[in-house]
């Protein structure tokens, strides 16, 4: 095996071509997200419709995971990860040119097919290439640009569409992602302790099957989807409320919101010592609580309130997806990979489900409406969670 080790110069290129792969990538995924009301404006839809802007990508997107990290045992790592985050970047650009509502979805929909190229492979590649010991700072990195690259899309979209309109926000956003694209290509190098294996649809579906019967796995894969849909049906709408009345912000303004993810890297930074200390059980239902008193300050109309729920919302939404996704590897007796990619399916289509959710409220109840769902979002974590220590508990003492 020849590894990749810290310190060296191909350890610093490898990491610096994963950032630019979680920027790539991120970074188009949400670039929609702050053009929302805009849309609602230009193409004459419902806020609902709007959102398919964001659902339609993150539900390809899920689908598409399932299928390219296995399509990559026998077609190898990098060379789909090449083609996806090009044709992306390519499909990004095309959609800033869209003549209509549903010319715009359409892309958008195929964006979120091809972005399955990058997460669904980059943690294979790196967990084979990079030494064991020097794999959490590879990881960190990867993450890092993932989670820069979700707050760089949303803020320049929303800022420069201020300025050159929403057109020119997403060509901006496609440039920069092919310039990402091509570092990515120079900086990585061919995989070289990767072994090629059949594609074997039946045997990828007795896996996932396996998995969506251990019901303590499937808690874990609800709470995701949970999690993600209400962190994206929340942030989504939010941005409508500052627009209006009485915060009246500008659209430019309103996008330096999502400047509180980066919260989510520090949160994430500080998981680990902070489990080390409260234990698993403990931390999570921390975490769940940070967030729903987040969530719950939402209903205050008072800007720095607001600000301040959405602050604490984040916190907890990302220290309780790190410490969720790391169980469900944890409780997966076999094929782990398999069960973190059902995870990521969960995940992604709770966003899309979420998301569209939260429109119909939104058209009924308006705000207010959003929120509670989002309530009863969490309160379903926590029940969850609670279930499937339980049975934990349960088949180990039976044991």
């Amino acid at each position: 095996m020849e590894y990749i080790e810290q310190g060296t110069q191909q350890f610093r290129k490898t990491t610096f071509a994963f950032f630019a792969a979680g920027f790539n990538t991120f970074a188009i995924l949400y670039t929609a997200q702050p053009l929302m009301p805009i849309f609602t404006e230009e193409f004459g839809v419902s806020a609902t419709l709007s959102s398919l802007s964001m659902t339609v990508t993150t539900l390809a997107l899920a689908v598409s995971m399932l299928v390219f990290g296995s399509i990559s045992e026998s077609l190898g790592r990098k060379n789909i990860m090449v083609i996806s985050m090009l044709a992306a970047s390519l499909l990004c650009i095309l959609t800033a040119f869209s003549p209509n509502f549903y010319v715009l979805i359409a892309l958008r929909a195929l964006q979120g097919v091809v972005l399955a190229g990058v997460p669904s492979i980059a943690m294979a590649y790196i967990s084979e290439e990079v030494h064991p010991r020097s794999l959490a700072g590879a990881m960190g990195l990867y993450i890092s640009g993932n989670a820069l690259g979700a707050v760089f899309g949303r803020v320049f979209s929303g800022v420069m569409a201020d300025y050159i309109g929403w057109h020119g926000a997403m060509f901006g956003i496609g440039v920069i992602s092919i310039i990402a694209t091509v570092i990515f290509w120079r900086s990585l190098r061919p995989p070289r302790n990767f072994e090629a294996r059949d594609f074997n649809f039946m045997q990828l579906s007795r896996s996932l099957l396996g998995h969506m019967k251990n019901p303590v796995l499937v808690c874990f894969f609800l709470v995701g989807f949970l999690l993600l849909g209400a962190n994206l049906s929340i942030y989504s709408y939010v941005t409508f409320v500052f627009l209006a009345e009485p915060y009246s912000l500008s659209q430019s303004i309103v996008s330096w919101i999502f400047l509180i993810f980066i919260i989510g890297i520090f949160s994430s930074m500080i998981t680990g010592s902070l489990v080390a200390k409260f234990g698993k059980v403990m931390f999570i239902y921390i975490a769940l609580g940070i967030t729903l008193i987040g969530v719950i300050l939402l209903f205050i109309p008072n800007l720095a309130v607001m600000v301040a729920g959405l602050s604490l919302f984040t916190y907890g939404f990302f220290a309780s997806h790190s410490v969720v996704s790391g169980l469900v590897g944890e409780n997966a007796a076999a094929n782990k990979a398999q069960a973190s990619s059902l995870y990521l399916f969960f995940y992604y289509t709770g966003s899309s489900v979420g998301g569209t959710a939260a429109g119909v409220f939104w058209a009924d109840f308006g705000w207010n409406g959003v929120v509670v769902m989002n309530v009863v979002f969490i309160g379903l974590c926590f029940l969850l969670i609670s279930v499937a220590i339980k049975m934990k508990r349960g088949k180990a003492e039976a044991n």
